[in-house]
């Protein structure tokens, strides 16, 4: 692990001038090192991509779904070794890494499927006025352009994959841009891109540093910008480049809302578990962790120390330890960030029920109650395995206190009631409501994405395609419809 990894440039790999180190949060080890493209090695990757649209978009849909399918094979076949490289270099216990690469096989699998049913073409009858007599439409979708994906540190290898599978089963060029504290993951994808017959220049995974980012983005070979991050991030980018289409999936702090009638003692149980392990999974480091439990007065007594026992359940510790839970946090300044929070909280009135500490990279799992609602913990996204517990009177409070939020990427619901499901639904302002489970529950396969400062667009895999693609319509005239 600790060799000195090339990037991939126009589907063939490449060294630049310079490396930085990839370390371990858990332990400060060194993971690997990872050679820099140079400027001219970023312009040829762009050129290269730019040149190649064209003739991408015109490949064979077969083409691109064995490709597709070859990835989602070979990363079941080297799952072990990539799990270990995730959790290394991300901190991610194993078992969770584990599961980011199932994940992953799923998403190429997928986009496999979708690239040989996408653009079959709607015809849409036109004679239904006069004038369209002997007329007739067809819709097809062409790719908007070369895409420039931008991808996170908290999945590194998933959330490559989302950016990079949808693209290729689209036939659309991509540059993608690693995480810098993670990019050893994304690079493994190159690595099994390469051993397809995929058009050279079609992909380059390039681990460019964050400050030489904006002549990319500024670049107008690159129309379409896929970005996941931070919300500071996302939204300049998007400042800088108004005529661009931008997705932008820029997290939250997601609410998992208890009512009355989840009230049976398996009830609390359940939800108590789910929360406890989703706000502490990948360090509560997913942007759809549990970090808001708002409960109904009449079940907060009985479920409130449910949870704290279940949060003290969690196993904490090495994260190669296939019984750990909560690994570190992807840098000791991250989970210093989280201790500043928490302590805020605290001095302004939060009561604090378990954890608080910090140990290096590692916080411990904690839960707080009380929590003053302009804390900064109760505004912004904590990323960190942090939850508050707050008791409300009711449905309707409850969704008010789940919406009380400038972000709105998801909510968990815990009833039993189908009317309030479609209630909750219509009421909560965000993009996605998961009935009988927490906010964290994600399928790589339906739409992805939030309201309000939760970003624009939607991921999963055929809502990434048209995202990246555009309606075209044909119209043929003279015909004996």
């Amino acid at each position: 692990m600790t060799s000195t990894h090339a990037f991939w440039l126009a589907g063939r790999q490449a060294t630049g001038e310079d490396t930085f180190d990839v370390t371990s949060p858990w332990d400060g080890r060194l993971v690997g090192k990872v050679t820099v493209p140079t400027d001219a090695q970023v312009e040829e990757a762009v050129a290269a991509a730019y040149a190649v649209r064209d003739e991408f978009a015109a490949t064979p849909a077969h083409v691109r779904a064995a490709a597709l399918d070859h990835v989602s094979r070979r990363l079941v076949e080297r799952t072990e070794e990539i799990a270990q490289l995730i959790s290394a270099e991300n901190g991610k216990p194993i078992k969770w890494a584990r599961g980011e690469v199932g994940r992953a096989v799923s998403v190429f699998r997928f986009a496999a499927e979708e690239a040989r049913r996408f653009n079959g073409g709607e015809a849409q009858r036109l004679d239904t006025d006069a004038g369209g007599q002997g007329r007739l439409a067809l819709t097809r979708r062409f790719p908007k352009g070369v895409v420039l994906g931008i991808a996170p540190f908290n999945f590194p290898l998933n959330l490559c994959a989302h950016k990079i599978a949808p693209a290729i089963a689209a036939g659309v060029p991509i540059i993608l841009k690693p995480a810098p504290a993670t990019p050893l993951s994304g690079l493994v994808i190159g690595d099994l891109l390469a051993e397809t017959e995929l058009p050279a220049g079609s992909w380059s995974i390039l681990p460019v540093a964050n400050d030489h980012m904006p002549a990319l983005v500024q670049d107008e070979r690159l129309p379409v910008i896929s970005f996941t991050g931070s919300e500071k991030v996302g939204y300049a980018i998007m400042d800088s480049v108004p005529r661009k289409h931008c997705t932008l999936e820029l997290g939250g702090n997601g609410a998992a809302v208890v009512l009355g009638d989840y009230s049976s003692d398996a009830d609390l149980d359940w939800a108590a578990t789910r929360i406890a392990t989703f706000s502490n999974y990948q360090g509560g480091q997913s942007c759809i962790s549990v970090q808001r439990v708002i409960v109904d007065a009449a079940v907060y007594d009985r479920l409130l120390p449910r949870i704290v026992a279940a949060v003290e359940a969690q196993v904490t510790g090495d994260p190669s330890d296939a019984e750990t839970d909560v690994g570190p946090l992807v840098s000791e300044a991250a989970a210093q960030r989280v201790e500043s929070w928490v302590q805020e909280a605290v001095e302004a009135g939060a009561t604090l029920l378990t954890g608080g500490k910090r140990d290096g990279a590692s916080y411990a799992p904690t839960v707080l109650t009380d929590v003053p609602a302009d804390t900064t913990i109760s505004c912004e996204e904590v990323f960190g395995p942090v939850l508050t517990v707050t008791k409300v009177d009711g449905e309707a409070a409850a969704f008010a206190a789940a919406n009380d939020s400038k972000y709105g990427l998801q909510a968990g619901v815990f009833t039993h009631d189908v009317q309030v499901a479609f209630r909750a639904h219509r009421a909560l302002e965000v993009g996605g409501v998961v009935i009988g489970d927490v906010p964290s529950y994600r399928a790589d396969q339906m739409p992805y994405g939030g309201a309000k400062q939760s970003g624009f667009g939607r991921e999963g895999v055929k809502f990434a395609m048209d995202d990246y693609t555009y309606e075209r319509v044909l119209v043929l005239t003279g015909l004996a419809l």
